[in-house]
């Protein structure tokens, strides 16, 4: 969830939810996430990941930062999906080379030097699976644009493999599930190859309105890196984090609110946050069934959208998906257009405006480049339902995570560590120590006491969402004044990570889209003192199509995007 912090919404997000499938910046239903790492389980095995290092990065920051401005040149850096295709087809590269660097990559700058710390675990698999890749390439020819290409995927996402799938949370450790995720499921047949698991923020952001994105108790603390002493937004941290420092080709985050679009904000990538429904949720650690989904985290629009289309499909496991038949598409790379923007109307959301002046010059350095390319702005626009859910947004969450996340840990059978949210309340209250050593775990609590859902309060909640954030909402807006898309800041630059306090989200407008269930884009709109500011473009259902050619022509417009260096601080 992104909003990272139930507080702004009173929600909290899954995924950053502000960053999402989790809760992304606080929004996301606001929440994110902290620090620590369990060392031998991030190259390897379930035996070393349970074991894991109790000692917070937090103090050593400027130990480790004295070494990023040493991080040498990779040679896959900014490589991306056609690249590495194209090498794989001359002989260049074979899956199993590029495996092999990007899992060098892992151990030397996220494991070591700058201490990225955005895996939790590789997949001791990955090499095996790669070979076999290259011998049926060799024998049968590639299946597709994701053939042997690397992948990381948030701790939130089941894999029936020898990886575990924990949330980050200590509760869950030794969890391993009886089957793929759909979606893990559809990047395997895709010939992806499943580097390993990122870390979030723990539980996606939702377990407390004061949490600390990119921290979970498993995990320990991601860090920013474009400035290490930066969070990376959350609650997908550690693929935003993961993806833009190239230890991957590309990487899957989920949302709840804002856990997709924050995080790629912040770590300066192309993330889409997809109609509810046009990805499967099944087998993912759940939040809210009704707002959480996944979604790409890349470093190009074009590479989000060969990802996307692999992930599409309807799953008989998650009723939402029978809604994207005939909506979604295998292959949305048809949609982009570098010369998208001429002729298309965005409307211009000036309420998500002021929250920082560098981000008002940046909007409006974008918004003149909109322009330019042809496109007709209706600035302002006014959604009249602004900021008149979040209290109902947050309430939905309390009830959906009780019972979604009962439905999860019943799914897992009898060797789940934890059978319920009250077993998981129980654990933490237990280990405290390790599990809550900077915030607590309030909104569990408040799950707990929550009925079932067919509770009057609970149904008469997610009506009232899905009306205000929809139809008197988004669709409104868009009808009133004939828009293909709805503009705005996505989020601040990176605050400092902060124990004491938690996070500082500034601002941001992940919550339209992510209550009403609608798609949501961001790509980078430009850079603040060194940090990556990320522009969302937001529509009706099913409107990824438009959404992502806008987002392309932007992107090729601009070209904003650049590698991050490992700083220790924001450039002055």
């Amino acid at each position: 969830m992104k909003k990272d912090k139930a507080e702004k919404l009173g929600a909290a997000g899954r995924g950053a939810t502000s960053s999402g499938n989790g809760a992304g910046g606080k929004r996301e239903a606001e929440i994110p996430g902290r620090r620590r790492f369990l060392q031998a389980g991030l190259l390897g095995g379930a035996a070393a990941a349970a074991l894991p290092v109790l000692q917070p990065v937090f103090g050593a920051r400027r130990e480790n930062s004295a070494r990023a401005a040493d991080v040498e040149a990779f040679e896959l850096d900014e490589i991306t999906i056609g690249e590495l295709q194209d090498g794989m087809k001359s002989g260049k590269y074979s899956a199993r080379s590029i495996a092999e660097k990007y899992l060098g990559r892992i151990a030397a700058i996220d494991k070591s030097g700058p201490m990225v710390n955005s895996v939790i675990e590789t997949n001791p698999d990955a090499l095996e699976i790669a070979d076999a890749l290259d011998k049926e390439r060799k024998e049968k020819g590639a299946r597709g644009p994701l053939h042997g290409i690397p992948v990381l995927i948030k701790d939130n996402i089941a894999t029936a493999d020898r990886m575990q799938t924990t949330a980050g949370s200590l509760a869950l450790v030794g969890s391993k599930p009886p089957r793929d995720a759909f979606l893990a499921q559809k990047l395997r047949e895709a010939g992806a190859v499943i580097l390993g698991k990122t870390n979030l923020s723990e539980w996606a952001n939702i377990r407390s309105n004061h949490s600390i994105s990119g921290w979970s108790g498993r995990g320990g603390q991601t860090k920013n890196p474009y400035a290490l002493d930066r969070n990376p937004c959350g609650s997908s941290s550690g693929t935003g984090a993961g993806v833009s420092a190239n230890l991957a080709a590309i990487g899957i985050g989920t949302e709840t609110d804002g856990s997709i679009v924050c995080p790629s904000s912040a770590n300066g990538l192309a993330g889409i946050k997809p109609t509810i429904g046009l990805v499967s949720r099944s087998r993912v650690i759940p939040i809210s069934h009704t707002q959480d989904t996944a979604g790409p985290m890349c470093r190009t629009v074009r590479d989000a959208a060969i990802l996307l289309g692999a992930l599409t499909g309807v799953d008989p496991d998650d009723k939402a998906t029978a809604a994207g038949a005939g909506k979604s598409f295998a292959d949305y790379t048809k949609f982009l257009d570098a010369g998208g923007m001429k002729g298309a109307r965005i409307g211009v959301l000036r309420k998500a405006f002021g929250f920082n002046p560098a981000v008002d010059k940046l909007m409006e350095d974008a918004l003149d480049a909109m322009k330019k390319q042809g496109a007709t702005l209706v600035d302002p626009v006014e959604i009249e339902t602004y900021g008149k859910f979040g209290e109902t947004e947050f309430l939905g969450f309390m009830y959906e995570l009780k019972a979604d996340l009962n439905a999860y840990l019943a799914w897992l059978g009898p060797n789940a560590p934890v059978k319920t949210l009250k077993e998981i309340i129980e654990f933490n209250e237990k280990n405290a120590a390790k599990e809550m050593p900077y915030f607590g775990q309030e909104n569990f609590v408040k799950a707990e006491e929550k009925g079932p859902l067919t509770t009057q309060e609970y149904v008469d909640a997610i009506k009232k969402n899905h009306e205000l954030a929809g139809k008197e909402g988004i669709d409104a807006t868009m009808d009133k004044h004939k828009l293909d898309a709805i503009a705005a800041p996505t989020g601040g630059p990176a605050w400092l990570t902060d124990i004491v306090n938690g996070d500082s989200f500034g601002g941001g407008s992940s919550e339209f889209a992510a209550v009403a269930g609608y798609p949501n884009v961001n790509v980078v709109a430009g850079f603040s003192y060194g940090l990556p500011v990320g522009i969302s473009f937001f529509g009706r259902a099913w409107s990824e199509p438009v959404l992502i050619k806008l987002a392309y022509a932007f992107e090729q417009a601009t070209k904003f995007r650049k590698a991050p260096r490992f700083l220790a601080h924001a450039e002055a």
